[in-house]
């Protein structure tokens, strides 16, 4: 199924959050207009209704970034779901307070002076606990934050190209880190060490990286190109080998994201089509071709309680699509069917206790 919803004009980044109240909220981030003075860039709000798989026409609140900001260019949600942090193209990272209900949502923006002196990020991450925060800069610069205090555990200087992509581990212990030199570098989030840098081939670059989500196999899954062949790879998380790779998406991925309950792996290209895999087989089970009409995917997310996926360009917009894949058990189906095998339980010890023999039915005196 395709996108359901999609436009809002230009959209340079989108992320899900997910709100105390179960709900989830869409972030996303616009450019303003050169032309137009009065068409700032903006961050803005949206619900979502899952029953239509679609996103409000009109945000919950806004916040507009200052003409001396730029535009945003990526973004990262507490786990939490009450801070939001993005990068703006001129004027380092902010951070926007999320308070009250979808009814009555407001946005307090924030500039610690550790964020708004770094300069442009590529890419934003919160680990799975919410501890800490990593950002790497479009001038090569890795640093890792504790959160909420910003108090800096790794600043690791610009020695190399700019960071590409980040992400934390399920345990929120290791840091995994792709840069445009086509190396994945591993750190250790507590204190910042670096542990590992993944051997390659001469012909290859490794672009982007995710970790594994479901808990029981400690892989990482990183996109490989390969001459010119675009291929995804997996490598145990123990000793860093590399068990395997595999032709997916079939050419160069501009985004990569893996489902909370770490079961999919999504892929999005720079024409704009994502594929979705399921992991156990290492299958396509989803294609969303000519979603963003040919222009690169920016961002790509899947929602947290729901099979949607959250896709963005810089062209086309935003655009929720609702997945051709399993739905998930949700906690009341459980409950029913357990309450429907009790019931069956009952039902068939009455049935075998009025039909039994009789050794049941004892004479009266």
């Amino acid at each position: 199924m395709e996108g359901a919803e999609s436009g809002w004009g230009k959209v340079t980044c989108g992320l899900w959050i997910r709100r105390p109240e179960k709900a989830n909220l869409v972030a996303l981030g616009k450019p303003g207009s050169n032309d137009r003075p009065s068409s700032p860039s903006l961050i803005q709000i949206l619900s979502f209704d899952p029953k239509t798989t679609s996103l409000a026409s009109l945000p919950l609140a806004t916040h507009e970034l200052g003409a001396s900001e730029g535009h945003p260019l990526t973004i990262a949600a507490h786990p939490s779901g009450d801070d939001i942090v993005f990068s703006t193209s001129s004027a380092g990272c902010k951070i926007l307070e999320l308070y009250g209900r979808e009814s009555n949502l407001k946005l307090i923006a924030r500039k610690p002076p550790l964020l708004q002196d770094i300069g442009p990020q590529q890419c934003l991450a919160f680990s799975s606990d919410g501890s800490r925060l990593a950002a790497g800069g479009l001038d090569g610069h890795l640093r890792i934050f504790k959160w909420p205090s910003l108090r800096v555990v790794l600043d690791e200087p610009a020695e190399r190209s700019s960071y590409r992509d980040l992400d934390f581990s399920l345990d929120s212990e290791l840091l995994a880190s792709t840069s445009t030199d086509g190396w994945v570098r591993i750190w250790r989030a507590e204190d910042g060490v670096l542990l590992a840098t993944l051997a390659r081939c001469p012909d290859e670059r490794f672009e982007l990286c995710r970790f594994s989500r479901d808990g029981a196999r400690p892989f990482l899954f990183c996109t490989v190109q390969k001459g010119d062949k675009a291929l995804t790879g997996v490598w145990n998380i123990s000793s860093w080998d590399r068990i395997g790779h595999k032709t997916l998406l079939g050419k160069p991925a501009s985004a990569m994201s893996i489902s909370f309950d770490g079961k999919y792996l999504a892929l999005g290209g720079r024409d704009g089509d994502f594929c979705v895999v399921e992991l156990k087989k290492m299958e396509i089970c989803h294609w969303s071709k000519r979603l963003h009409s040919g222009t690169n995917i920016s961002s790509l997310e899947f929602c947290p309680t729901e099979r949607v996926i959250l896709s963005t360009s810089s062209e086309c917009g935003a655009s929720a699509t609702k997945l051709n894949v399993p739905a998930e058990w949700k906690d009341w189906q459980l409950y029913g069917i357990l309450l429907g095998l009790f019931l069956a339980s009952a039902v068939a010890h009455y049935i075998f206790y009025k039909n039994s023999d009789s050794f049941w039915d004892l004479p009266e005196e």
